[in-house]
């Protein structure tokens, strides 16, 4: 490509040309025509795309698939503006119209000064788009692209195949592709953000008594009441509860009541879950003996198989401080 060619030609055609000036040019309809087919059909179903990847979970199995099809799709655009007119003589939008590309002598217009052509476009659209507009006006209905490359757009026979029937199709696709990533984002995105706020829900209202119901004990009751705490315990921390159980037997504790004061979730799947425990309690059996307790702790829970939620792990953050009555 010479020098001259990435200048912008806005300088009467010379006698030298004249046989290319008298070669009819394309129509701005038909130039838009052929642009929407090209570029507006693959646009809308990369807007689409890039829309719904922003409400997937970053990096998920489902945004990668939706950064796969975008990909797909630019090629299919690519190949489609710029190689296709290099083996058929025309992209599919302009096949539609009986338009091509040309330079001014009317040789085919190559691969690489296609893709400067398509590039440069962004003149034509930095200029408030007066230069998707130029065609209007100037005698050879060229863009600004067009009159930098030197190229027109030209009508040209058309094609032996109907590229109409294709074009419907690839319409249908394109519906069809943006109509799945909708479903899909609504029935994956859409279900785990209301399966998150569920187990919010849940968490919020059964993670208090949980918790009080595991760490809660009465002397005459004690087995009893280990074994309902155990069976409060995922399988993962259910001998660690027994360890602590077997310790506070061993400390002599008799008696335990707590209650939660205060709580919040800190964070939540559809199958997991952490919250943030203020508890009371007390210690004893004598009522003139009585502890009073303050804690703090944070629990992990899990939805078990059947459904219900246990306690995957319970850390202490504030231990236990305690209160004899009356002081």
């Amino acid at each position: 490509m010479t020098s001259s060619t990435l200048t912008l030609d806005t300088t009467p055609d010379s006698p030298a040309t004249d046989q290319a000036t008298v070669e009819p040019v394309a129509s701005w309809p038909a130039r838009a025509g052929a642009f929407a087919v090209d570029v507006l059909i693959g646009l809308a179903v990369l807007v689409t795309l890039a829309l719904v990847s922003l409400t997937a979970p970053l990096r998920s199995p489902l945004w990668w698939c939706y950064i796969a099809a975008v990909v797909v799709v630019v090629l299919v655009i690519a190949v489609n503006r710029l190689v296709l007119p290099g083996i058929v003589g025309f992209s599919l939008g302009r096949a539609v119209f009986g338009i091509a590309v040309r330079k001014r002598d009317g040789s085919p217009v190559g691969v690489w000064r296609l893709l400067i052509r398509d590039g440069a476009h962004v003149l034509d659209t930095a200029a408030l788009f007066i230069g998707w507009l130029w065609p209007l006006w100037d005698r050879r209905h060229r863009t600004f692209a067009d009159l930098l490359l030197r190229t027109e757009v030209r009508p040209v026979p058309p094609p032996e195949r109907n590229v109409s029937t294709l074009t419907a199709v690839v319409l249908i696709v394109a519906t069809v592709a943006c109509a799945a990533a909708v479903a899909v984002n609504y029935w994956v995105v859409y279900r785990h953000e209301r399966a998150v706020e569920e187990t919010r829900e849940q968490i919020a209202e059964q993670g208090p008594r949980i918790v009080e119901q595991m760490l809660s004990f009465k002397s005459d009751t004690m087995q009893e009441d280990f074994a309902r705490a155990q069976s409060l315990a995922t399988d993962g921390y259910r001998q660690q509860l027994i360890d602590q159980q077997k310790a506070g037997q061993s400390a002599g504790v008799s008696s335990n009541e707590y209650w939660a004061v205060s709580s919040a979730v800190l964070e939540a799947t559809p199958d997991t879950a952490e919250m943030l425990l203020a508890l009371q309690g007390q210690r004893g059996d004598d009522p003139n003996e009585l502890k009073f307790i303050t804690a703090t702790v944070q629990v992990e829970l899990a939805k078990s198989g059947d459904g219900q939620w246990r306690v995957a792990n319970l850390t202490v953050l504030k231990r236990p401080q305690m209160n004899t009555q009356g002081r």
